[in-house]
C-alpha cells in the first residue's frame, strides 16, 4: 500500500467542536496543523495555548477565538483522524469483493508502516495524528463530561469508523455475534499495543518499537491479524460459571 494512502477526504467537522471554523482562515488552519504537531511532540498535559501561540507567532487570545480549550482542540484532531481513517477504509475496500481481503486491507490501514503513512499534507499531518492518537487519543473521551460530549455527537466519526469495520466483519462471518465490540476493540488494541511497545514494553510481546515502526510495523500487524481472525473462527461457547 506504499503511497496509496495519500488520498484525503473533504472533512466536514461538527460545529460543536469549535467557536470559529478553523478551515475558513489561514490562521485557523495553522492552529490545527501546528496544534497536532505540538500535541504529538510534547503531550496533552504540557501543551498550552500560550505555547501554541508562540509557535504560531500570534496572540494566545487568537487561538481562544477558535477553540474553547485544548481538550476541544484534541477532540477536533481526533475527529479529523477518524474521518480520515474511515475514508481510507471506504476507498481501499470498495472495489474488493472478497470479505477476507477487505478485512486484511483494514488491518493494514489500522496498523501502517512508516512508508504507508503519507507526508506532505498541509493540515493536519496524518503521521502526527497517528502518533497523537496512540499517545493521547483516550484522553478525548475519558472525561467526566463524556456523556455531554457524546450527546453533542463529538465522537460520531469514531462510531462511523467502528460501524464500517463491523459491517465488514459481518460480511465475512454473518453469524459472529460481536461485530461492533470486535471492531472497537480492534482499533483500541492497535493503538494500545503500539503505545506499550514504546513506553511499557513489559505489557506486550511485540518487542520495542524502533524509529522505523513507531506508527505500527509488521510485528503489530501480524498480532492484529491473529487477534481478528482467530476470534472470528473460534467456536463460541457460553462461559462455565463456578462457585
Amino acid at each position: 500500500m506504499n503511497g496509496s494512502m495519500a488520498y484525503a477526504p473533504a472533512v466536514r467537522m461538527n460545529s460543536k467542536l469549535f467557536l470559529r471554523d478553523p478551515e475558513r482562515t489561514e490562521l485557523g488552519r495553522r492552529i490545527v496543523r501546528e496544534g497536532a504537531l505540538l500535541l504529538a511532540d510534547i503531550g496533552f498535559e504540557a501543551m498550552t495555548f500560550r505555547k501554541l501561540a508562540e509557535r504560531l507567532n500570534t496572540k494566545e487570545a487568537s487561538i481562544y477565538r477558535y477553540f474553547e480549550n485544548k481538550h476541544r482542540l484534541l477532540v477536533y484532531l481526533m475527529a479529523w483522524h477518524w474521518h480520515w481513517l474511515d475514508y481510507q477504509v471506504l476507498f481501499h475496500t470498495h472495489n474488493l469483493t472478497d470479505p477476507r481481503e477487505q478485512l486484511e486491507r483494514v488491518l493494514r490501514i489500522l496498523v501502517p508502516t512508516e512508508a504507508d503513512v503519507p507526508t506532505g499534507f498541509d493540515e493536519p499531518d496524518p503521521r502526527a495524528l497517528r502518533l497523537l492518537v496512540i499517545r493521547e487519543g483516550s484522553k478525548a473521551y475519558l472525561t467526566h463530561h463524556v456523556t455531554e460530549d457524546n450527546r453533542e455527537q463529538l465522537f460520531k466519526p469514531y462510531k462511523d469508523l467502528c460501524a464500517r469495520i463491523a459491517g465488514l466483519i459481518t460480511a465475512y462471518r454473518p453469524t459472529y455475534p460481536y461485530p461492533r465490540s470486535r471492531a472497537s476493540s480492534l482499533i483500541e488494541t492497535a493503538h494500545y499495543q503500539a503505545y506499550f511497545r514504546t513506553y511499557l514494553p513489559s505489557l506486550t510481546d511485540l518487542g520495542p518499537a524502533g524509529e522505523t515502526d513507531a506508527v505500527g510495523g509488521e510485528a503489530l500487524l501480524t498480532f492484529m491479524h491473529h487477534v481478528l481472525f482467530s476470534s472470528l473462527h473460534a467456536e463460541l461457547e457460553p462461559p462455565v460459571l463456578t462457585g
